[in-house]
């Protein structure tokens, strides 16, 4: 069987209107859809801001391990 795609454009309008014909169930799962992709989105900008070729990441493990370790020290007095 050969697969195929078709490809349409909606309006914001058609689609709205598609949506509030699916079932209950259908929008609660097209609802986390879309909320997962918002967050994977803010998540991938919040990544790239911080993105830096100044600090390399046995910089950022060795800073870490030396907090945690004075961080034990201190638990441990």
């Amino acid at each position: 069987m050969e697969n195929s795609s078709i490809q349409i454009t909606l309006s914001y309008n058609q689609i709205l209107s598609l949506v509030n014909q699916l079932p209950e169930k259908y929008k609660a799962k097209l609802s986390r859809e879309l909320a997962k992709e918002a967050k994977e989105q803010r998540l991938s900008k919040l990544l790239e801001s911080f993105r830096t070729d100044e600090i390399s990441q046995e910089e950022i493990d060795a800073e870490v391990e030396a907090v945690r370790a004075e961080l034990y020290a201190q638990e441990q007095h």
